[in-house]
């Protein structure tokens, strides 16, 4: 009987073994997940807070959505710090790279080693040299300056004196520009009298308004550029108790700016987008893609700049966004 039972047990064993040999392979495949790296600055002004906010949001959401995959979302307060943390990440075995770059130059060598070691690479907003990413997913900067140009022209009925609030000083600010000095142009009753830096910057906006509003005693409009920009602007503008500029356009969608057109205000009659929300795009595109249920042709993805007017503003207003 003994030996009965022996000879019995030993298949059943083996069985057994092997059993949990295949549950413990399978519990390590199902462990395994697909990690994507996303690289972004700190929110240091409004619009980079809407991007930590936006990628933030899409983390949580594309995880619940696809539980195998493992989403690292990393800020940095500047270049080198963006450096050390895509660097971290590869150790990580990433997939792919997301990354928005404070300055594209400090960046592209990381980027190259990424491209190196088989990682898909998208890069957001701004461009790199040499276009080695595989996907670029950016705002449309000449769109968003013409756009600019043909509402204030409308606004102020194709005449008046303006001033223009520029970004900080890079491709991007330079295509919003010339787009909209090249609308400008069609209209010779509208004089530019000043275009200067400020850097998307709050505090140098109103610096710099203060400047244009101590230089020129009558002002129609000012193109601020940027939504943080037009608020320092709007500060400088109501502390200096005038009343000659007709309006401000910023751009960007600042949930601060669309309320004030929600509510109608006389100053601020339209905003452009140039959506943070992008950041989350470019997320989702890049993950579809690697996992295969997301075809993409094109190798650059352009998101339209809108127009925000009073009957549309409700539509681009996300209250539970920093920016």
């Amino acid at each position: 009987m003994k030996k009965l039972f022996l000879s019995l047990s030993l298949p059943l064993l083996l069985l057994a073994f092997l059993g949990t040999l295949f549950l413990a392979s399978s519990c390590g495949k199902r462990q395994e997940k697909t990690v994507i790296g996303v690289s972004i600055p700190s929110a240091d002004h409004g619009w980079t807070g809407g991007i930590v906010y936006w990628a933030e949001k899409a983390a949580k959401e594309l995880e619940k959505k696809y539980p195998d995959v493992k989403i690292l979302v990393s800020t940095s307060a500047d270049s080198s710090e963006q450096v050390s943390q895509i660097e971290n990440m590869l150790i990580q075995n990433i997939k792919a790279l997301v990354v928005l770059p404070h300055e594209p130059a400090p960046l592209a060598g990381i980027c190259k080693k990424a491209k190196e070691k088989k990682v898909f690479l998208t890069v957001v907003d701004r461009n790199l040299a040499g276009n080695i990413e595989d996907l670029a997913v950016a705002g449309d900067n000449p769109g968003f300056g013409r756009a600019c140009a043909e509402a204030m022209a409308k606004q102020l009925d194709y005449k008046g004196d303006i001033v223009v609030m520029e970004g900080v000083l890079c491709d991007v600010n330079t295509q919003r520009v010339e787009a909209f000095r090249s609308v400008m142009k069609k209209y010779p009753n509208i004089r530019i009298l000043d275009s200067q830096t400020a850097n998307w910057s709050t505090e140098q906006g109103l610096k710099l308004m203060e400047t244009f509003l101590g230089k020129y005693k009558h002002i129609d409009g000012v193109w601020a550029g940027d939504d943080d920009v037009l608020l320092g602007a709007l500060k400088a503008y109501e502390e200096s108790k005038r009343k000659d500029v007709k309006l401000f356009i910023g751009g960007g969608g600042a949930k601060l700016i669309i309320r004030k057109i929600v509510e109608k205000d006389p100053m601020i009659p339209v905003n452009v987008t140039y959506p943070p929300r992008m950041i989350a795009y470019g997320m989702e595109y890049t993950l579809e893609k690697i996992l295969g249920k997301r075809e993409i042709k094109e190798k650059k993805i352009v998101i339209p700049a809108e127009v925000i007017t009073r009957e549309n503003a409700e539509k681009f207003y996300f209250p539970d966004s920093i920016y």
